[in-house]
Formats: C-alpha cells, sequence, structure tokens
C-alpha cells in the first residue's frame, strides 16, 4: 500500500520539490499551504506521515500551533518540522511537544528520505506493538494442569511484581514468550510495553543498533532509538538470547546494571528503566564452556530461573491445549468447532510432539479446516494428520476390526494389554519408570505384569 505524505509549507516551490522527491521513491504526496487547507487534508486523507514547515507565514495557525492540533486530530501521526531560519531552540520545542525530528533548510536529499523512513518504521513497531499487546493483553494464560506447570504458574505470581531479571528456558514451541508476556502483564510495568528483540534472527551487524538505537548527528533529535529506549518504563524481552554475538554481550552488561548506555554513533548518555527478561532454547551452561556465552552476562540475566519442560513430558496438558487450541482457532477462522473423539485423542497423547505447543496448536488449526464431515461430527484418529499416526504407539493403532474383535474378552484383554504396555516400555526407551508413570501405575506393579505378559524391559 503506497504510503501518504502531506507537505505543509508556505512556500509554493518548497512543497512542489519535497513532492517531486517523494513521488520518485514511490510516497503519494498532498499539498497545503496554510493551516487551514491542512486541517482539512487531515480529515480528507489521514495521512502516513506530515512534514510541517514551523513558521507558516499567513496561516492562522503556525507550525507550533498547527502541530499540536494535528497530535488531537491524530495521534499516531508522525511529524517532521522544516524551518530555513536555523532555530535550534524552537526545532527542540516542537521536539518536545512530539514531533518525530527537525530539519533545517535547505535540506539534503538522501537527509530527507532517510528520517522519513525512521519515522515510518517507528510508527510502523509502535502500532504492532499496540496491537500484540491488545490480542495478547486480556487473554495471555498457561494452558494444562500438570504438576509442572502449576509449579511455573505459583513462580509468576511470586516473582512477576518484582524486578528481578529472568532467564525462561526451554525447547522451540514450549511457551517461553507465553510466560513472558504473562509477567509481564501481571507486573507493575503492564500498562507500559513489552518490546520483544528476537536475537535469532537479527543479523550480528544490526543487534547494537537494534538495542541501543543509533545518533546520526549530536543532538536529541537526530537520533533513531533502540529496542532499549522503546522499552522505558516497562519490558524487553531478549528472545533467544543465546544466539546473541559476543561482541554485544559485553556491550549489554553495563546496560544491564546502570540502565545506561550510548546510542551507535553518538556519545550522548541515554538513561532507562527497564526490566530485562530473556529466553533460550540452548543450554547456556554448555555454552559458556565452550566459550560462544558470556559467564557473567548469564549471572545477570539468571536471577530467577524459569524450566519449561517438553510436552512429552506433561502430556496430561495435550487434552486441555488441544481444546483450547480448537476454540483459538474457531474464533480466528469462523468454523465451528468440532469434538475431538477419544481414538483421535488417544493418538495426540501418545504423539511425541517434538515441536510442543506450537506443532500442536498447528496441527489442531489444520483438523479444523481440513477434516471431513460436518462439525457436529467428532474428529477420528482416521482424520489426524499422517506424521501423528506414523508415529503413535502401536497400541493405538490395532485393527479392531480382525483379531481382538474374534476372541473372547479375556483373551482379547491380554492382547491388548500386551501390545499397549510394549509399545509404551518402546516409546520410553525401556525406561519402566518413567513408562510407569505414564501408563498410571506403581514400578513394582508394572515390572511384575511386563514379566507376566512375556515383555522384555531390556
Amino acid at each position: 500500500m503506497t504510503m501518504k505524505i502531506l507537505i505543509v509549507d508556505d512556500e509554493h516551490d518548497i512543497r512542489r520539490l519535497i513532492s517531486e522527491i517523494l513521488t520518485d521513491e514511490g510516497y503519494e504526496t498532498i499539498e497545503s499551504a496554510s493551516s487551514k487547507d491542512a486541517l482539512g487534508a487531515l480529515k480528507r486523507h489521514n495521512p502516513d506521515l506530515m512534514i510541517l514547515d514551523i513558521w507558516l507565514e499567513g496561516s492562522e495557525l503556525d507550525g507550533i500551533q498547527l502541530l499540536q492540533r494535528a497530535q488531537d486530530e491524530i495521534p499516531d501521526l508522525p511529524i517532521i518540522m522544516i524551518s530555513g531560519h536555523g532555530d535550534i531552540e524552537t526545532a527542540v520545542n516542537a521536539i518536545k511537544l512530539g514531533a518525530y525530528d527537525f530539519i533545517e533548510k535547505p535540506f539534503e536529499t538522501d537527509r530527507i528520505l532517510m528520517v522519513i523512513d525512521r519515522a515510518l518504521d517507528a510508527i510502523a513497531l509502535k502500532r504492532e506493538n499496540a496491537e500484540l499487546r491488545r490480542k495478547s493483553g486480556s487473554n495471555i494464560e498457561l494452558v494444562g494442569t500438570s504438576s509442572a506447570f502449576n509449579e511455573i504458574r505459583i513462580l509468576i505470581d511470586r516473582v512477576a511484581q518484582m524486578e528481578s531479571r529472568m532467564l525462561i528456558s526451554g525447547p522451540p514451541g514450549v511457551g517461553k514468550e507465553v510466560v513472558a508476556r504473562l509477567i509481564h502483564k501481571r507486573s507493575k510495568r503492564r500498562d507500559n510495553p513489552l518490546v520483544v528483540l528476537n536475537c535469532a534472527t537479527m543479523a550480528p551487524d544490526r543487534m547494537e543498533a537494534e538495542l541501543f538505537g543509533v545518533e546520526v548527528n549530536s543532538g536529541e533529535h537526530s537520533s533513531l532509538p533502540g529496542t532499549f529506549e522503546q522499552a522505558n518504563r516497562g519490558t524487553l524481552l531478549l528472545d533467544e538470547v543465546s544466539d546473541m554475538p559476543l561482541v554485544t554481550q559485553g556491550k549489554i552488561l553495563r546496560v544491564l546494571q546502570e540502565q545506561t548506555f550510548n546510542r551507535v554513533g553518538g556519545n550522548t548518555s541515554v538513561k532507562v528503566d527497564v526490566r530485562v527478561l530473556a529466553t533460550t532454547n540452548k543450554n547456556l551452561l554448555d555454552l559458556i564452556s565452550l566459550g560462544k556465552f558470556r559467564e557473567d552476562l548469564y549471572y545477570r540475566l539468571n536471577v530467577v530461573p524459569i524450566a519449561i519442560t517438553p510436552l512429552r513430558e506433561r502430556r496430561s496438558d495435550i487434552v486441555d491445549l488441544a481444546e483450547y487450541f480448537m476454540l483459538k482457532a474457531s474464533e480466528e477462522t469462523g468454523i465451528p468447532t468440532r469434538k475431538i473423539g477419544e481414538d483421535a485423542m488417544a493418538s495426540l497423547r501418545g504423539y511425541d510432539w517434538p515441536g510442543n505447543a506450537r506443532q500442536l496448536r498447528n496441527v489442531i488449526e489444520w483438523l479444523l479446516i481440513m477434516a471431513t464431515g460436518s462439525s457436529d461430527q467428532p474428529i477420528t484418529k482416521k482424520m489426524l494428520p499422517p506424521e501423528i499416526m506414523a508415529k503413535s504407539p502401536r497400541s493405538v493403532n490395532l485393527d479392531k476390526d480382525k483379531e481382538i474383535m474374534s476372541m473372547p474378552l479375556r483373551h482379547a484383554r491380554e492382547l491388548f494389554e500386551r501390545e499397549y504396555l510394549k509399545s509404551q516400555v518402546e516409546r520410553f526407551d525401556g525406561n519402566v519408570s518413567k513408562a510407569a508413570r505414564f501408563v498410571g501405575m506403581e514400578r513394582s506393579a508394572l515390572h511384575r505384569k511386563l514379566k507376566s505378559l512375556g515383555i522384555s524391559s531390556t
């Protein structure tokens, strides 16, 4: 979608020059010579950005007054002030009143394009974070009744109101970011931003600029804030912190301690008030021993550790999660919810879920969209994706229509028990203790049952 930029200047030549530059760059421009025309254009065109002359000679409102009116009309509108009078004091005042930046006439084309790009990126990020907070702020919850998740709930309730840094660990897809968002939601900072920086997807040479911002020239109005400044008075989440470059790890240490830093390319000291949370899907102690992660940073981040176990180790949560994801998928797609039949749920509980809750959510969404039959018919195991059926326990795949259906009850029960328990022992690689916990038996009782059925546990 083409971005619309409103240019407000009493000089026709200036308006035309800026308009031609922006049009060549693919922007749509609207020109206004006075405050009256500009206010009308704001209502008619709803621009994405405004370039505004400070003085506006012969206009009902000068640039500063129009800046304030425009902010009342469109609070999120980024406004870049321009002036040919070299009045830095007035420009700084405009910045304090909410203008994004100030450019002095005569301006360079590269300079004005750079400032516009940054302003549009900044407002896009602000709106994205606001939308994420709107979508997730009121309905963040940990789904599941396993003892592991109950322990995490208790820990969150105990520490969310504190200012402690926290390191949330666990394999991909277990819900580390959900836990971080829940901590922020229940903290004293909940009304301020939660900003997420994904260290795994950020190019190493851009990491410091993303964290600390960039200062093109000296002066407050010529800087691009980084995530630390964007998260001021709120929370900064360093997602997958193990992928942060070593050189950046060293620079972030002082920031964590003093909450003070310099932007890239500048020497102005910036003070912030930020709570830092971090997540990792790798063992940081192993990375420390390999020289890939700083030990001092680890202990700064790991004030309160939270470890989330994989879904295969808390199978009791699978039913609750599947029902929750079914409801969410129905809300997002408008498709009526489907009940998951007992045979299908048994297969879901028997699968190991290498992608954890994220994979389970994708499977449930796929089932809602792709499963055959009407919405009042339950989803059966035959409707499950092939990868689920292929790795389900063999006991789940017993052909009831053949051998077992021709047997007396006692023999059928024995066959079922043998196949079922053999599958469970194989799934847990011969670990009888884990198999016993899963099937709900005492370890000694399971040993006796395996022996009576002629099943080896080695």
